[in-house]
């Protein structure tokens, strides 16, 4: 028979509205995990990608790939595979792919695409670029690409170790307003928690949810995001050891739900 305190521990999260802040097969894949545990996921996308501004050089730079042109390609947001995606890239196989992070590499594989390179500590450009160099010792073309607000740091990194870089800026970060009901569900504490897995999402949460309660808990997916959480005058309540939606999601399921706010309240 089975008892309460281990369905509790099958479902941690029992109860819990957690805000998923960005959609597509991503998003999907983390309401199924959070459902899982019991949580009623919202998916409320608060960034998306638009189209950058330099589009032929883009198109270009995707032609290249499709033909083996690069011995690699890396990939520093998980909204890169977004455009990936949306422009149906190919990536044939003498090409290897380099995701910044877990959440990265997990976007990657979530649409087909197969990931030979995360970095072991540093889920950062910076991270991504040493471990790149230590590995390859011969110059290699590398395609790398960004947002148009992200600095080259891999590009530089990489061209500096000698490597072929053909930095190629794909999207532009525009924020999406969230419905009315979602803004006042965040107000009214109905949400719970809200994940913060971006410093994208983070200035979103911070100008989309001026009046966030003290019990909602803002989570953030690594050190890095938690520090643009921090600088976007978000109050995180709690940060994941380790730079994955598995360990962002546990994070929170270590915690007690702060309240049971009434779901049919006006």
């Amino acid at each position: 028979m089975t008892t309460s305190e281990e369905i509790k521990q099958d479902r941690p999260l029992d109860g819990w509205r957690i805000l998923v802040p960005r959609g597509g097969p991503w998003g999907d894949s983390v309401a199924a995990s959070l459902r899982a545990l019991g949580a009623v996921p919202v998916v409320a996308p608060l960034i998306n990608f638009a189209p950058t501004t330099d589009q032929a050089t883009l198109d270009t730079a995707l032609a290249q790939l499709a033909a083996g042109e690069f011995d690699w390609l890396t990939i520093t947001s998980a909204t890169t595979v977004d455009v990936l995606f949306a422009h149906r890239a190919i990536v044939p196989r003498s090409t290897k792919i380099a995701a910044v992070g877990e959440t990265t590499a997990a976007a990657l594989q979530a649409v087909g695409y197969e990931v030979a390179l995360v970095p072991e500590q540093d889920n950062s450009a910076e991270g991504m670029a040493r471990q790149l160099i230590g590995l390859e010792k011969e110059p290699r073309r590398i395609l790398a690409l960004r947002s148009e607000i992200a600095k080259p740091v891999l590009s530089r990194l990489l061209s500096e170790a000698g490597h072929d870089v053909h930095g190629v800026v794909a999207y532009r970060t525009v924020g999406v307003p969230v419905t009315e009901r979602i803004r006042r569900d965040v107000e009214n504490g109905r949400i719970n928690a809200i994940l913060v897995t971006s410093g994208s999402v983070a200035q979103q949460v911070r100008e989309q949810f001026p009046e966030i309660p003290d019990e909602t808990l803002l989570a953030a997916i690594g050190p890095r995001t938690a520090r643009d959480a921090q600088l976007a005058g978000l109050p995180v309540s709690v940060v994941a050891d380790r730079q994955t939606i598995d360990a962002l999601i546990d994070a929170v399921s270590h915690f007690t739900l702060p309240h049971a706010a009434d779901e049919f309240a006006p």
